[in-house]
């Protein structure tokens, strides 16, 4: 497996994380056998960077770490998002990111995986009634106290990722970043590669949407999302099409081109592929030796422009959480 490093100062992580918020039913039901066994089979590929969120099944997919990384902590890295409030129904209400906040998520979360210590600590959006500096002061003194090694942001646009660096030294921005999502090249990854920051790309394969065969949605969460829905879905199929050409023309899938794609993208970006089956992580881990020429990236970028995809990525409530869209 090749390897990458997370920031100036961050931790040496492989090519490629595992994305584990599908394992806790977002995209519906996900067998738990089965998922403990994927995150197995990418530990022993020598995928060595998990990523979760505490919010994600509301706990649940930290139990799951837990158990799946049990007697193999050292042989991982996890990446922990925060802040994220729901109700009893699931939904979102909201952001908590205040000091006294942090330290209480992170005390859970250590119980939950069963660790003493999360690798990358960061809150999964900007809280805008808490400054930035105020909940990484938290996170640093968490960091004092051996509890957080390395600290990241997630969604978080271009200003709120310069006075965040500006009070400890950030090793990652986590956000979404795809063939059809590529906002952070507005002005982001331009800040990211001043400071010396690295990307986590999340959504790689857009929700599903970059497939060989037709998304099938069904009481997930993707119903609402722009892009999933009427004509949006007939216009992004079709460039996954074009896409499909492009790969099957390689001897790829259009999965592994579309993982490939990001990861050439920089020696600072890493792809986060989630994934509940170990069938699609054997594929995702065959797209880390996939390279492109320069005619095979012109004529992909000719197929699919930036802005080519139709609708937003979240919808219209959850958008307005994103800093980085600002």
């Amino acid at each position: 497996m090749q390897k990458r490093q997370l920031g100036a100062t961050g931790p040496v992580v492989s090519a490629i994380g595992l994305g584990c918020m599908g394992m806790s039913n977002a995209y519906g039901p996900a067998d738990r056998d089965e998922s403990i066994a994927t995150i197995h089979a990418a530990m022993d590929a020598g995928v060595t960077l998990l990523d979760t969120g505490d919010f994600y099944g509301m706990g649940h997919n930290e139990l799951l770490i837990s158990e799946a990384i049990k007697g193999r902590r050292d042989e991982v890295q996890l990446s922990v998002k925060f802040g994220g409030m729901r109700d009893a129904g699931g939904a979102f209400v909201g952001f908590d990111t205040r000091p006294a906040a942090v330290a209480n998520f992170l005390a859970y979360s250590l119980e939950r995986l069963g660790t003493d210590h999360v690798d990358v600590y960061r809150p999964a959006r900007l809280d805008p009634s808490v400054p930035i500096e105020d909940t990484i002061g938290a996170i640093a003194e968490q960091i004092a106290k051996g509890r957080v090694k390395h600290i990241g942001l997630s969604e978080v646009g271009a200003e709120t990722i310069r006075r965040a660096h500006a009070v400890h030294p950030i090793v990652d921005l986590q956000i979404e970043y795809s063939l059809l999502e590529r906002g952070v090249e507005r002005e982001i990854l331009q800040t990211t590669r001043e400071l010396g920051i690295s990307i986590t790309a999340y959504g790689v394969l857009s929700r599903g949407l970059i497939s060989a065969t037709p998304v099938t949605i069904g009481g997930d969460y993707r119903v609402h999302t722009p892009r999933f829905q009427g004509d949006n879905l007939i216009h992004n199929r079709a460039l996954v099409e074009k896409l499909n050409e492009i790969a099957t023309n390689k001897g790829i899938t259009v999965a592994q081109l579309a993982i490939a794609w990001v990861a050439a993208r920089g020696e600072d970006v890493v792809p986060l592929v989630g994934t509940t089956k170990r069938a699609r992580l054997s594929e995702a881990i065959g797209a880390v030796d996939v390279t492109f020429t320069e005619r095979e990236l012109q004529e992909i970028e000719a197929v699919v422009p930036v802005g080519a995809a139709a609708g937003t990525r979240y919808p219209a409530a959850m958008m307005a959480f994103l800093d980085s869209e600002r």
